[in-house]
């Protein structure tokens, strides 16, 4: 018998790792994060650097000799690590929690809405001291995709347009709101804004198709 399906999005908490190991794995990103936001924005010496990069390399040398799982499939078919729900709220390059990629996009649903908050550091940057808009849009399609679970005939991304209303800033939460248009058989239509405090710097509107095979057997 099969167990309760893993909804992540059930309230505004971000859902607590399903095992320690994706924990400890969290921990390691959010380091990964920390380095990176570091990097991008500190000026040591040339030796200083290069010393990083020599125990850097030894380290990733090192960590690539564990157990590897390639693909969030393989991680799902080892039995250790969850069912998909878990593994791609982990894995996922913008809502993982585990994926030092992933800017952390939390998002929940309530009344009937798709809600949520992001914030994107230094190495997010596209003009100065705002994101760049690759990422806005990359946030927004990761976001929508969530939000179409409310038509229940979820899909891929057929189509996303984006309209930059203002220039989002860095290190501010943002908030994101999205609600269902339509469903017309096998095509979802979605509607998102995104804001900055009282400041809408952006808005969305997205067309979601589900395979014909359905979302599971694709390959």
């Amino acid at each position: 018998m099969e167990g309760p399906i893993f909804n992540p999005f059930d309230s505004e908490e971000i859902t607590p790792a399903f095992s320690e190991h994706w924990a400890a794995k969290r921990r390691v990103a959010q380091a990964l994060r920390e380095l990176t936001e570091v990097l991008v924005t500190s000026t040591p010496s040339i030796e200083a650097l290069n010393d990083i990069a020599e125990r850097l390399e030894l380290q990733a040398s090192q960590f690539a000799k564990t157990p590897r799982r390639y693909g969030l499939r393989k991680f799902v078919e080892d039995g250790n690590h969850g069912g998909h729900g878990e593994v791609n709220h982990e894995l996922n390059a913008v809502g993982g929690w585990s994926n030092p990629l992933s800017p952390g996009l939390n998002m929940w649903f309530a009344n009937g809405v798709a809600l949520g908050t992001v914030s994107c550091g230094y190495a997010y940057e596209g003009p100065p001291n705002h994101i760049h808009g690759g990422y806005v849009a990359a946030i927004f399609d990761q976001f929508m995709g969530m939000a179409q679970m409310m038509g229940k005939s979820p899909g891929m991304t057929g189509t996303l347009r984006v309209r930059y209303l203002r220039p989002t800033p860095l290190n501010t939460e943002l908030q994101l709101r999205a609600e269902l248009d339509k469903v017309d058989g096998r095509k979802t239509f979605m509607q998102g804004t995104m804001h900055a405090g009282e400041l809408l710097t952006a808005t969305c509107e997205a067309l979601f198709v589900r395979p014909n095979s359905g979302m599971q057997n694709l390959r």
